[in-house]
């Protein structure tokens, strides 16, 4: 699989928080460990897109369209700070 950056779905993040977040901080549930989104380790070619953490790879967020409809899954996602 080809990883990518956060970069890569920085257009995602704006549709799913309603602004640009590729510099937002983001701490990661599993390690603790906080960066910008923009340093997500992101996989597309899953049947959505996935988003791990760049340190421990745990599991930070999941886009999926089901029948038309964004579903977002950010259990893996402790905390976010806009800078």
């Amino acid at each position: 699989m080809t990883r990518l950056d956060g970069n890569a779905i920085a257009g995602e993040l704006v549709t799913i928080f309603g602004e640009e977040m590729t510099a937002a901080s983001a701490t990661c549930a599993s390690c603790g460990s906080a960066r910008p989104f923009g340093e997500l380790a992101v996989y597309r070619q899953a049947p959505g897109v996935v988003a791990r953490c760049s340190r421990c790879e745990g599991v930070m967020m999941v886009i999926v369209t089901i029948r038309g409809i964004r579903c977002v899954d950010l259990q893996g996602i402790a905390a976010v700070e806009r800078t």
